[in-house]
């Protein structure tokens, strides 16, 4: 049965409250990123719609089975189209906030976020809850932000780990913490851990596919249980199937077979475990737009795929609904 109807304390058009959810336990978060007001922090005035797309998120809670709004969240450094709230993950007490059209230079976090001279480069903000209210804890930007990276587009928390995809980052690089400065692969896509002690943010791993290309858009998706990160690259062109296959690119451009990495962490390092495709690829099938991972299980849809089968194992040749799509599910090996 429907438990609540929810919408926003200061609803208005083209706000698209809804475009992001994350839900843990009794709290729900919900993206708003066109929402327009100029407000900053928790709980600020809703009603100065002086900044045209800056994005705002919502945060309901539930007691019984009664919803109720708990808190409207800003950035700190609320801009006109840096749409806050394009993602949102919730761990507990804790919830990251993706803004993809964030502007500044800054590095790392708390940097300087008055800089706007990178267009799009992306943010990531983390909120935390005492009681019923959250205060902004940290600030993230990439360690190599750029122009149109769109930092943030994709998000995953879990306990004092948060994994922030930059899908359209540009560097060349392969694998963990490689060269961030050589931007010959435009759209390459990149991943940023971070790492949280106490109430304090750092970086921790900067990870590329091990067949970085342009136009991969690797950290389209990203998906985190523990020490096992998930990373799906929905535009990779390569036509292997299966497990670790033959990664170079046999589509040919703009094919969009579509990939998944899955790295593992040891201590602080992180190495990538597998590349996984379709065991159908095919063009524009874009595996790997969207993950889901829970202990040793992995799900990927790729919301292209043709086949006309109906339920669980049917025929993946029979290519016949166009753009009907599929889920792939698979077992990750420790």
């Amino acid at each position: 049965t429907q438990q609540a109807y929810l919408k926003a304390s200061n609803t208005d058009a083209d706000d698209h409250f809804g475009s992001s959810l994350a839900l843990d336990g009794d709290t729900l978060a919900v993206g708003a990123p066109w929402e327009d007001s100029n407000a900053t922090g928790a709980n600020g005035n809703q009603a100065d719609n002086s900044a045209d797309g800056a994005g705002a998120v919502y945060v309901f809670t539930r007691t019984g089975s009664m919803w109720t709004q708990q808190a409207y969240l800003k950035a700190s450094n609320t801009d006109a189209e840096d749409h806050f709230g394009g993602t949102v993950a919730l761990d507990g007490d804790t919830l990251a906030v993706g803004a993809v059209g964030e502007n500044s230079t800054a590095t790392g976090a708390n940097g300087d976020h008055d800089n706007n001279g990178a267009d799009d480069a992306g943010a990531a903000y983390v909120f935390t809850r005492t009681g019923s209210t959250w205060t902004q804890q940290a600030y993230l930007k990439a360690s190599n932000p750029n122009t149109g990276d769109n930092f943030g587009n994709s998000l995953a928390l879990d306990g004092d780990t948060l994994a922030v995809g930059a899908w359209w980052e540009d560097s060349n690089a392969t694998g963990a913490d490689g060269n961030q400065a050589d931007n010959s692969a435009d759209d390459a896509g990149a991943v940023y851990v971070f790492t949280r002690t106490g109430s304090t943010w750092t970086q921790q791993a900067y990870l590329k596919a091990s067949n970085t290309d342009a136009d991969d858009h690797f950290g389209g998706a990203v998906a985190l249980d523990g020490d096992t990160l998930a990373v799906g690259a929905w535009a990779e062109e390569s036509a292997a199937t299966g497990v670790n296959g033959n990664q170079q690119n046999l589509g040919g451009d703009a094919s969009a077979f579509g990939a998944v990495y899955v790295f593992a962490r040891t201590g602080s390092t992180w190495t990538q475990q597998a590349y996984l495709k379709a065991s159908n690829p095919d063009l524009f099938d874009s595996f790997g737009s969207s993950i889901a991972l829970d202990g040793d299980t992995l799900a990927a849809a790729a919301p292209g795929e043709e086949s006309g089968a109906t339920g669980a194992n049917g025929n993946q040749a029979d290519n016949s609904l166009r753009f009907a799509g599929a889920v792939y599910v698979r077992r990750i090996a420790p």
